[in-house]
Order: C-alpha cells, then sequence, then structure tokens
C-alpha cells in the first residue's frame, strides 16, 4: 500500500511538471570550446625559460536554457565546465513589470563591458588587462529601458591579517547606461563597495572603499569596427574586479593604503566576408599604493585573431599574442609569454 502511494506521489509530480513545462517556451542551447595552445614562457631572475603545449575543454563551455513562461515572466539557466565540474554560470528570473524589469538571480553584473574578443586563456577578452569585468554575481537588478541598476553580494578580503574579522553592512553596488547612436554606442559603467575590517592585534577597525568608473564605445564603418574603454578604480581586489595587476590595499597595524588602478584596451577589427573575420587588440592595466615611494605594478596583453566559420555554429579562432608582466610594485621585472594556437567551437 505505501509503495502504492509512492508511485502514486511520483506520478503526480511528474504529470505536474510536465504540465508546467509545456506550458513554458524552453529554447535550450550549448557550447563546446577546446582550446590547443602554446605558451612560451621568457622568466625573468634566472628562472629557466618554458614552453608548453595545452589542450583542454574551456571552463566557459557551457549549456543551458532560457524560459519564457509569459510576456511578463521569463527565467535563464547556464552550466558550465570550470575545473571539470559542473558550475552555476547563470540561473535567474526576470519580470518584466511595465515600466521596467526585476532580476532575481546569478548574472553578469551592469559592470561588463563585452568590446574585445581575445581567446586565450577560455576567452579572456582582455578582461584582465584593462577591460573592466566584474563576473557573474547573485544580484536584484532593476532594468529601465537601457538603464541598469543593482545590489551585489559583496566580496571581502581579509588583506593578510592574522585573524581579521569583516563586517558587511551594505551590498556591492553597480549601474550601467548604455547609449545607442547610429553604427556606434556608449557604455557609461560604475560600482561602489565598502566593508569594515577589524584587526585584533591593534584593537583598530578600518573601511575598505572599493570604486570602479569606466567608459566604453564601440562604432562600425561598414565592415570595419573600432572599440575602446578606460577605467579608473580604487582597491579593485577586495571588488574581485579582474586584474592581473597587483591592485591590493595593504593594512598595516592601524593603518590602511588604498590602491589606485587605470586601465584601458583599444581594439579594431574587420568582417571580410561570411567566412573570415579579423580582430587586433591591446590591453593595459596598472595599480599603485597611494602612498610615497611606491612602484606601479603594470601588465600589458596585445594579439591578433582571424575567425574562421565553416558553417552556423561552427568556427574556429586561430590567435597569436603576448602577455607583457613588466614590473612588480619591487620594481621587479617579471615574465613575458608568447602564445600561439586555436580556439575550437561549436554552438548547438
Amino acid at each position: 500500500m505505501r509503495k502504492l502511494i509512492l508511485l502514486g506521489g511520483i506520478a503526480a509530480m511528474a504529470t505536474l511538471f510536465a504540465l508546467n513545462a509545456s506550458a513554458a517556451d524552453w529554447n535550450f542551447y550549448g557550447s563546446a570550446r577546446v582550446q590547443t595552445f602554446v605558451t612560451d614562457t621568457d622568466n625573468k631572475g634566472g628562472v629557466q625559460d618554458t614552453k608548453n603545449f595545452s589542450q583542454t575543454l574551456q571552463g566557459n563551455s557551457r549549456i543551458g536554457a532560457k524560459v519564457r513562461v509569459s510576456d511578463e515572466l521569463t527565467g535563464h539557466f547556464e552550466y558550465g565546465s570550470s575545473g571539470g565540474n559542473a558550475n552555476i554560470r547563470q540561473l535567474y528570473g526576470e519580470w518584466d513589470f511595465g515600466p521596467g524589469k526585476f532580476l532575481v538571480g546569478q548574472t553578469y553584473s551592469p559592470l561588463n563591458l563585452p568590446l574585445s574578443n581575445q581567446v586565450y586563456n577560455s576567452d579572456e577578452d582582455l578582461n584582465s588587462f584593462g577591460n573592466p569585468y566584474a563576473g557573474r554575481q547573485a544580484m536584484l537588478q532593476l532594468t529601465f529601458g537601457n538603464f541598469k541598476i543593482a545590489a551585489i553580494e559583496t566580496d571581502t578580503d581579509t588583506l593578510g591579517v592574522a585573524n581579521a574579522t569583516t563586517e558587511i553592512t551594505l551590498p556591492k553596488i553597480e549601474a550601467s547606461y548604455q547609449l545607442d547612436l547610429k553604427n556606434s554606442y556608449l557604455i557609461l559603467a560604475g560600482g561602489y563597495q565598502t566593508y569594515e575590517i577589524y584587526n585584533p592585534a591593534t584593537l583598530t577597525t578600518n573601511d575598505v572603499d572599493s570604486y570602479i568608473l569606466a567608459l566604453g564605445g564601440h562604432i562600425t564603418f561598414d565592415s570595419f569596427y573600432l572599440a575602446a574603454n578606460l577605467y579608473v578604480a580604487q582597491n579593485t581586489g577586495p571588488y574581485n574586479l579582474a586584474s592581473a595587476a597587483d591592485d591590493m590595499p595593504t593594512l598595516v597595524g592601524s593603518t590602511l593604503t588604498d590602491n589606485e588602478s587605470l586601465g584601458y584596451i583599444l581594439v579594431g577589427g574587420m568582417k571580410l566576408n561570411d567566412t573570415f573575420s579579423f580582430e587586433a587588440g591591446y590591453g593595459y592595466t596598472e595599480a599603485e599604493l597611494d602612498q610615497d615611494g611606491s612602484i606601479e605594478d603594470d601588465v600589458a596583453s596585445y594579439y591578433i585573431q582571424s575567425t574562421i566559420t565553416l558553417t552556423d555554429g561552427v568556427f574556429f579562432v586561430p590567435e597569436i599574442g603576448v602577455i607583457d608582466n613588466k614590473q612588480d610594485n619591487q620594481g621587479n621585472e617579471e615574465s613575458e609569454i608568447v602564445y600561439y594556437g586555436i580556439k575550437w567551437q561549436i554552438n548547438f
């Protein structure tokens, strides 16, 4: 009797799910990406140079679905393969209430300017080299036309202080506005975060304040295009903004020293035909502690690539580029990487 009741309950649940699923429009998709690259690293300070070939499934390979329940209610989920394990990239629902939209879940934050198509390092897109990118975060977001504002989960760091504790009183706040023009657009985006860090050794509390202000744009001339951005920021390390520079503030005793950052990129490309397109890009970022005698830690990356499309959804991207780690914040010369290889991708 108990088995019959259990089986009946499972059947009822399956029927209910099927009815709900059939009432919504599920648009499934996927993207498989494999990178095959050689990295030739010129190490400094007497360390032996290295040259390695790597073939891996990119961490941003994905499978997901966009769901349309009604004209007012939609959803989206997306799983990736980071570290060889399934992980949630995006999971959110969005309600269109007329004047605007309300989003609940995890997706790309407003501080995301997708202006580069650099494919090395699982589609780096110059994100660590001058292109502002704050990742996919848990958020509550309002959208009004081209304006977005979001309350986002706060990131913290104890800045290497032993037994330190942190206190969060506000969420991270980000906003962006896109101005669409003829054959071009401009994006203004910014973010702010604050939290407190308590140092038990000195019995003192310090506020760690972070901000980012970015301006980017894209313009198209027939088959040619140009894109660029510039950002200025403070304490992007605790904020968790992508950066290859040492962008952490320091806390020594009761003295907190902020870290100031700057970054920019310039990208240009052209579409020759439906099979071949080309792009080149350069990105630079630097970070420096706000104190006398400090030395900036700067990095740069540049690349040239061609996207070769075999058929709809099937393409590969040969790319050659350089990652120049220049010098660290002690003035020491760092490594330079020359890389070359291909990204292979099928969207389905």
